[in-house]
């Protein structure tokens, strides 16, 4: 009997077909780094050491990220017992050292695999070592799994995700099980207790609102994936959240789809992984990144995702119900000219089906505070809205405490 099948069948013998996720590791979406969209295959243990710095010394720990990720193509081959090893060319001192590296600052370090037989990127992937490499990551330290579905001929997705829950389960160490199965096999409807957020489209792209098709694959851009996840906020909560896929905050960009990219994640209760170069983040990345007044929209305690309440051509005007009586309202510019528009909240009172909230504007008067100006106001008057090209205005709305 294979080592795999070995520990499987412990498993199952001491009860573990009943495993479940490790719970209270995403009970707000989790925030970090990554490295493929900036890096893809070109990754090394310098580079993560560096970045790792970075994230503390540019404030990016402080403002609450804390995942140190690394994606496909750290891997070296399987040793004669079938181990994954690191390349020992990429990560000479191995994934044990660079995990003791990034703990040391605070931080936690993310592995990359895949279902399959291999990886993407061609490197080995999990297919019939669930449980071995499970043990190896946790033995390496490691806190945090993507899980790919490349290369993965015959598998049932549900089966296969959960077959590494349980394998991380059975390992002990509490790891974060990030599925990344491009919303294919319709995770929302099944991997709520299996993994603790799953990837709702393909891979995202740094463009506003293209698809780029790449032969059988296509990439999306920020509002292509918005889009395809609107139907999706009542599957998102505490612990299971739609994943947007990575930041391309910093990745070309314009300034204004920066922050209205980071504003949207914020507001969809997205995890936050950030995909640029902190080692080379110019101070108005850094700034966008590090928000954290939005930041405090994503990681709010009540965690719904928000709802797109009104489109008026390219207006589009978001709600968010916050934990307590407050309310996130976005208004967002998703066309080419600058858009002047007047806006009253005594026309339109916020509700929401999830939380069985409401708020009747005429009746309660509401102060506000734009996340991105700081500038400040109240419900008691209509806003005056002046929006660039893709640009958004990013309001947090607290009880006045008094009748109009």
């Amino acid at each position: 009997m294979t080592r795999t099948l070995l520990a499987a069948a412990l498993l199952l013998a001491a009860g573990g077909a009943q495993a479940q996720k490790f719970e209270g590791l995403a009970d707000t979406p989790q925030m970090g780094w990554n490295s493929w969209n900036k890096f893809g295959c070109e990754i090394n243990e310098q580079l993560i050491r560096e970045t790792a710095d970075a994230m503390v010394t540019l404030g990016m720990k402080d403002a609450g990220y804390r995942y140190i990720n690394l994606d496909d193509c750290w891997h070296g081959q399987r040793d004669k017992d079938g181990t994954i090893q690191a390349d020992p060319v990429r990560f000479p001192s191995g994934i044990k050292a660079l995990a003791d590296y990034v703990h040391a600052r605070g931080l936690k370090l993310g592995l990359y695999s895949d279902a399959g037989a291999t990886t993407c990127g061609g490197r080995p992937g999990s297919r019939g070592h669930e449980y071995q490499d499970a043990r190896t990551y946790a033995a390496w330290g490691v806190d945090y799994v993507k899980y790919d579905w490349c290369d993965t001929k015959g598998l049932n997705a549900e089966g296969a995700y959960t077959t590494m829950r349980d394998a991380l389960r059975a390992a002990g160490r509490p790891i974060l099980l990030s599925i990344c199965e491009w919303g294919d096999n319709k995770p929302w409807d099944w991997a709520r207790d299996v993994g603790h957020s799953w990837r709702t489209t393909g891979d995202i792209y740094a463009c506003w609102d293209c698809e780029v098709s790449l032969g059988s694959w296509s990439t999306f851009g920020v509002m292509k994936i918005v889009d395809k996840s609107l139907a999706l906020r009542k599957y998102a909560g505490p612990g299971h959240w739609n994943d947007l896929d990575m930041l391309e905050v910093g990745n070309g960009l314009t300034p204004e789809e920066d922050r209205s990219h980071f504003s949207l994640w914020a507001m969809l209760a997205s995890p936050l992984i950030s995909g640029n170069d902190l080692r080379k983040m110019p101070e108005a990345v850094r700034k966008v990144l590090t928000n954290q007044d939005v930041i405090a929209v994503n990681q709010d305690k009540l965690g719904v995702q928000a709802l797109r309440m009104l489109t008026d051509g390219p207006l589009e005007v978001w709600i968010k119900p916050l934990a307590g009586a407050d309310w996130a309202v976005l208004f967002l510019n998703r066309g080419e000219q600058v858009l002047e528009r007047g806006y009253d909240w005594h026309k339109q009172p916020l509700s929401d089906d999830l939380s069985k909230r409401s708020a009747d504007l005429k009746k309660t008067a509401y102060r506000w505070t734009d996340l991105w100006q700081r500038k400040t106001g109240d419900t008691a008057k209509p806003l005056a809205l002046k929006l660039a090209p893709h640009g958004v205005t990013m309001l947090r709305l607290t009880p006045r405490g008094s009748a109009l």
